[in-house]
């Protein structure tokens, strides 16, 4: 019986087949159950194999394009297309590791050309790293952009089952704020920095900033704004463009106009501004005067609700500032303002109480201030500010309000004002930190009937860090407010609240806390704290949450 051999052509076949048959057979089942770490490490190395393959490829297609490029172009500079001779073309490295001596993108365009003419394009990968070109000045942009801003909220109870009150004494300025805010409020900052955002030297640069201020007194959602009460509220407060670098002998010189918070000076455990001039206006900063630095601004405001035969009544001030001057224990620093207002013939009014003023007095009035503080001390700061004001320069601080034009009175050339305040942050390591303040204010004006109201103010808020995101934290203040005639006593709130926050550090946001809140006051303060549940008691009690953030 004649056996078939296999064939020439079926001979490799028949061999390669029986070797991984005999292969497979000797292979033992732990060979066959290799290590997963080694296949991964395999599919690692090929995908680097690949990817170097690819960069080689793309590579060698810019060198193709860019030599097609040049060669269109020295046949289009030929005035004459039969005296051009061809010249033999030494092959490049692309060429020789396999690169078609005729592209297949232009013979693709020349074929598509003869149906729809000359295509209008470069070819594909022109066209990927256009978008690459663009993609990357839209990143440009965005990173011209910045999103700043300032929110808290959240909701309490006061111990008589309605919604949390705050608890701050009659003629303060302020109150000590943790566990003691009854509001969502919210800044929110646009800035964009549209020329040289990189601050690149010897080179000027153009920024815009926008802040819109929200608040509600967390009403239930869509609360009926027609009412007037519970209804949110919007502001405008920022709306300036500011530009710097733009003079060789002044680098850092920033020049500005609009509208802003201008230079304001903040106490944060109480929230009192003691020194805010923010309102609409221009002027010039961060004057190098060897010495230190100056700042140099004209601000103004009007009040629509009153209106003379000047039209509507207007503040407008002049305020300097020298500051960062070296000196004994850290930086020092002065301020002056003039303030000046046109009085006039009241034409209408809507402010209760002054319809009975029938000729404002034009009036002025100057403030000047000294501050020291010590920067980077003891893991804080130290900062010490002392002030006064006379006349329409009376009003320079209070609630985060700004420049502001007092009720129209004949008396505004009498309003004063004298300030002191003092405030520390300590934090010697990441498991302490305390900031203790004080505060001694006195004034009079038209809200005082022209009598002298005091405002005495001391408080601490200490936090222990327990975890890098879990930490205790409270505050204690005392605050003795008098006005003769009126009130004369005194104040004390406590707050205990556990956090969880961002990281070990004072004022490390966001936080998110748990608070209850306690105080209790004088007998001269009845019905003039804690509001109606405590109208007819000298203690109240509130608790709830809150989150802070500011970025």
């Amino acid at each position: 019986m004649l056996v078939p051999q296999p064939s020439r052509r079926t001979g490799p076949r028949f061999r390669i087949i029986l070797c991984l048959l005999v292969l497979t057979m000797s292979t033992s089942p732990v060979a066959r159950s290799q290590d997963t770490e080694q296949q991964l490490q395999q599919l690692k190395e090929q995908l680097e194999t690949t990817t170097k393959q690819l960069e080689v490829r793309i590579s060698s297609l810019e060198q193709q394009l860019e030599a097609e490029r040049q060669a269109k172009k020295l046949r289009d500079a030929s005035a004459e297309p039969a005296q051009a001779t061809e010249q033999p073309t030494k092959p490049t490295v692309v060429q020789i590791l396999g690169k078609p001596q005729k592209s297949e993108l232009t013979e693709s365009n020349q074929v598509g050309a003869k149906f729809q003419g000359q295509l209008p394009s470069e070819p594909t990968y022109d066209l990927l790293r256009e978008a690459d070109e663009k993609i990357a000045k839209l990143q440009e942009r965005e990173g011209s952009f910045e999103f700043h801003g300032y929110f808290r909220s959240g909701f309490g109870l006061n111990s008589k089952g309605g919604q949390q009150v705050a608890f701050e004494a009659p003629g303060a300025q302020a109150k000590y704020r943790l566990g003691n805010e009854t509001e969502s409020y919210a800044e929110l900052i646009f800035v964009n920095n549209w020329v040289n955002p990189d601050r690149e030297l010897d080179r000027a640069w153009l920024r815009s900033e926008f802040l819109i201020e929200a608040n509600t007194s967390n009403s239930e959602d869509f609360a009926d704004s027609s009412i007037g009460v519970g209804s949110d509220q919007f502001r405008v407060r920022e709306a300036f463009v500011q530009a710097g670098d733009l003079f060789e002998s002044q680098p850092n010189a920033k020049v500005w106009a609009g509208e802003r918070y201008y230079r304001r000076q903040h106490i944060d455990s109480d929230d009192f501004f003691t020194l805010d001039m923010s309102g609409y206006g221009g002027g010039v900063e961060d004057l190098d005067l060897k010495f230190g630095k100056a700042a140099v601004a004209f601000i103004g405001v009007a009040r629509p609700d009153v209106v003379t035969q000047n039209g509507n009544m207007t503040t407008s001030r002049i305020d300097a500032t020298v500051y960062d001057v070296k000196g004994p224990l850290g930086l020092w620093g002065i301020w002056f303002d003039y303030a000046t207002s046109k009085g006039g013939q009241m034409t209408s009014t809507s402010v209760p109480g002054s319809s009975v003023v029938a000729d404002i007095p034009s009036s002025d009035g100057y403030a000047y201030g000294i501050r020291h503080q010590r920067l980077e001390w003891h893991g804080g700061y130290h900062t010490f500010l002392i002030q006064y004001g006379t006349g329409a320069a009376s009003n320079f601080s209070g609630p985060g309000i700004g420049t502001t034009i007092p009720t129209p009175s004949p008396d505004t050339a009498k309003s004063r004002q004298f300030l002191a305040t003092e405030q520390i942050v300590l934090q010697p390591n990441d498991k302490f930190a305390v900031m203790p303040i004080f505060v001694f204010q006195r004034l009079k004006n038209l809200n005082t009937q022209n009598e002298w109201q005091q405002w005495l103010s001391f408080g601490v808020r200490p936090q222990v860090f327990l975890t890098r995101h879990l930490s205790l934290t409270g505050d204690c203040g005392f605050d003795h407010t008098k006005l003769p005639g009126s009130y004369d006593g005194w104040m004390r709130k406590c707050t205990f609240a556990p956090q969880i926050g961002a990281d070990r550090k004072f004022f490390g946001r966001p936080v998110l806390r748990a608070f209850v809140t306690y105080a209790n006051w004088s007998n001269s303060f009845r019905g003039l704290v804690g509001g109606v549940p405590f109208e007819n008691q000298t203690t109240g009690f509130t608790f709830g949450v809150q989150a802070e953030h500011w970025w």
